[in-house]
């Protein structure tokens, strides 16, 4: 085909998706130590997979699975607590963040983003037209709350998006400050919950009943360990959730992963444990890199860590992927140059990180 005919049809393509970039997270291959995506180390215990396998094998290929997952919905519900239609289940938080841009997105809709923020947010209202409000930090990194409480105070802001704990961060807004934040905004809020199990915080949750304009983002890819299985869910007012079933496209989550995900919330017992061990694994990495000279750490209410030494980040970064320890680089965050985030792992990946981490800084001092 012609170049010149190309580029007619590629300008078919909305602006506003030609000008984005894909969100990519690089292949690292088979590394001993992987540290870079916030994953729980730990695979389901055998037994469970078994039990699973064992139903999957008894799913009919043929048909489709119900419109939308009606069961695991209801189980949440319970879960949570909460009255029935409270809760939609995607395929993935990525997914119902789409769901969101679309039902309250269009061209010069106002968000408020506070920074930094999971990047998806930024691109995800650039698609649909929006116009970003952004939010500097402090200089602590945590949001600055009061001028996020200003912005979203603006009649003209339809949502306010506030991830606590945060990612890339690991820091937490405080219960009362986001009370006072759906308090003070005519607009829809939605708090990101997706590492909650990690912080010591109350969750946004109990103030659904007192705020309609009130929306919580779950997920199961982080302390329930299914980030392969693709889970993630809103909570809101179920006037409010049923709007936005509206966009839902159906069958988008499959059966198997509606009854693996059903499988975790009936074993708590699983999650607690496990959350406990990565809250664990994440002090011990805090004051592992402390007490490392040159090291600043950013406190963490997650499953990972946010640190910087005085190595440029992304050279830190490649020393360490030659040891077999792959972490996250941010560099693609204004507000975080020079940092790295580090997951927590296993007991055996922490001490790998921290030895390589040892290695690198002693080589390059």
């Amino acid at each position: 085909m012609p170049v010149l005919a190309m580029e007619r049809l590629v300008k078919l393509i909305r602006s506003e998706i030609r000008s984005e970039k894909p969100y990519l997270v690089g292949e690292t291959g088979e590394r001993d130590c992987k540290l870079n995506q916030n994953e729980c180390p730990f695979d389901l215990p055998h037994e469970i997979k078994s039990e699973l396998l064992t139903r999957f094998e008894q799913i009919p290929f043929n048909r489709y699975p119900a419109s939308q997952p009606f069961e695991l919905m209801s189980v949440l519900e319970q879960h949570h607590k909460l009255q029935e239609g409270s809760v939609l289940v995607g395929n993935g938080s990525n997914d119902l963040t789409q769901t969101l841009a679309l039902c309250f997105v269009s061209t010069g809709t106002r968000v408020v983003l506070p920074r930094p923020m999971f990047a998806l947010y930024e691109s995800v209202v650039r698609m649909h037209s929006g116009e970003i409000v952004p939010i500097a930090p402090l200089k602590s990194l945590d949001f600055d709350i009061d001028r996020i409480i200003e912005a979203a105070s603006d009649p003209n802001v339809a949502l306010t998006i506030v991830a606590s704990p945060n990612n890339p961060t690991g820091l937490s807004v405080s219960f009362d400050a986001i009370e006072r934040l759906c308090k003070s905004s005519p607009g829809f809020v939605v708090i990101d919950e997706a590492y909650h199990e990690f912080c010591p915080n109350p969750s946004s949750i109990s103030l659904l009943d007192k705020y309609p304009n009130l929306i919580v983002m779950r997920t199961f890819s982080k302390a329930f360990g299914l980030a392969g299985i693709r889970i993630g869910y809103l909570l809101g007012h179920s006037r409010v959730m049923s709007e936005i079933l509206k966009a839902r496209l159906p069958f988008m989550v499959d059966r198997f992963s509606e009854i693996t995900a059903i499988a975790l919330v009936k074993r708590p017992d699983v999650i607690a444990e496990r959350v406990q061990l990565l809250k664990q694994g994440t002090a011990h990495l805090t004051d592992e890199l402390k007490s490392q000279p040159g090291v600043s750490v950013i406190p963490s209410t997650t499953n990972f860590v946010l640190f910087r030494t005085e190595m440029n980040g992304g050279t830190l970064a490649e020393k360490l992927t030659q040891k077999g320890v792959v972490v996250r680089k941010l560099s693609s965050y204004p507000e975080l140059n020079g940092y790295l985030r580090v997951s927590s792992g296993t007991e055996s990946e922490n001490k790998a990180f921290i030895t390589a981490l040892k290695l690198v800084l002693k080589v390059d001092a």
